[in-house]
């Protein structure tokens, strides 16, 4: 039955990649291998699965237009992402693509290949640098007014955590500012009171476990609400809100629908999360490189500030995603599994399955992928 599914996935990916090819970019004039084109993805980290799916279909679209890529990956260091960087200008790459640890620190990294002529794509993170040539997302602002919205529309009233991703990545603090202008006309009808609010360095799990277990002590778990930025944060929380017998009791946002975040929503214990296609992202990265190695023109939505310079920008749009519309977005997408997302739901309690969701439009090779990642 694995080997007939596995061969499914295969043909209907096959089928995809075809049509997808037909609509993609010249990937001709390139310079390395037999005249491939050279280009990087820089990488922060791997450990959340958000990235390890950048980092597949950053490759597989790679393949598809027939280019040379390398994928780096700095291990949360802004020391060892800027040594990379180093490596890939000497080893000739033609454009970069960098997901910046430090949003600042990342600047030098711009400006060293601006001085060799190699156009840099800022991703997913903003580099703090107006050399950069493009800026690709998802709408970040959006995403932190979305948590707060759906915070404020459950708990209405009451005390706030909030807990902020890393202080030196540039999207939590635009998450930041987005989630407190939302929340500001009930703070100061004060209708809601913020407890806590703290940035979990590294975005970590156990910084944000700390965190909210320490907001709760100091108010006798008196807490309507925690406003993590993100699911790994949400996931430190809920860990916290378990012990004090609350996981489920307490509204819980995130973003990212990691897996472990789903499965914690299909239980009832975090609250949302906010779904962002990766594929579309990463593939629209791709594209844009090598409209750029070609100096070609790039077909942008946006603009966005860096330092003082309004940089072009593509930014793709973001959903939530709650126990109510998990089948009709990441399920339905073939983002996530349904029996993996309800592996630990009982059979009687899940969700009816409805066919159309199953259909093999819907089968993703990235799920294999993924699992032998």
């Amino acid at each position: 039955m694995k080997l007939a599914v596995r061969f499914l996935s295969l043909f209907v990916v096959s089928s995809f990649l075809l049509s997808a090819c037909a609509s993609a970019p010249d990937a001709g004039g390139g310079k390395k291998e037999g005249g491939k084109l050279y280009i990087a993805l820089a990488l922060d980290t791997l450990e959340e699965e958000r990235w390890t799916r950048d980092k597949l279909h950053f490759e597989e679209r790679c393949k598809e237009l027939n280019l040379q890529c390398e994928v780096t990956v700095g291990n949360k260091s802004a020391e060892n992402q800027a040594n990379q960087v180093d490596n890939l200008l000497t080893k000739g790459v033609e454009v970069l693509i960098i997901a910046p640890n430090n949003a600042q620190q990342a600047a030098s990294m711009v400006e060293k290949a601006k001085a060799q002529g190699v156009p840099v794509i800022s991703y997913d993170r903003l580099i703090k640098s107006d050399q950069i040539d493009l800026y690709i997302s998802h709408q970040v602002t959006r995403i932190g007014k979305m948590q707060a919205e759906y915070a404020l529309k459950k708990a209405p009233k009451g005390n706030y955590i909030m807990v902020y991703g890393d202080a030196a990545d540039n999207n939590s603090l635009l998450l930041k500012d987005a989630q407190l202008e939302v929340l500001k006309p009930a703070i100061d009808k004060g209708d809601i009171k913020i407890v806590t609010e703290q940035a979990a360095k590294g975005w970590s799990r156990n910084e944000a476990l700390k965190i909210v277990e320490n907001a709760l002590t100091q108010n006798k778990n008196d807490v309507v609400a925690v406003v993590a930025s993100n699911d790994g944060t949400a996931s430190g929380a809920i860990q916290a809100l378990k012990a004090q017998g609350l996981a489920g009791k307490v509204i819980v946002t995130g973003q990212d629908a990691d897996l472990v975040a789903l499965q914690s929503i299909a239980q009832g214990e975090q609250t949302m999360t906010i779904y962002k296609p990766i594929k579309p992202l990463a593939f629209s990265a791709v594209d844009a490189a090598v409209r750029l190695a070609k100096k070609e023109k790039v077909e942008t939505n946006a603009t966005i500030k860096a330092v003082n310079k309004e940089i072009p920008a593509i930014l793709h749009d973001p959903m939530v995603v709650d126990a109510e519309n998990m089948m009709q977005t990441v399920i339905k997408d073939g983002y996530q599994l349904f029996d993996d997302v309800y592996k630990n739901v009982p059979s009687e309690k899940r969700p009816r399955q409805n066919a159309k969701l199953f259909d093999k439009h819907y089968i993703r090779e990235e799920k294999f992928a993924l699992s032998e990642a």
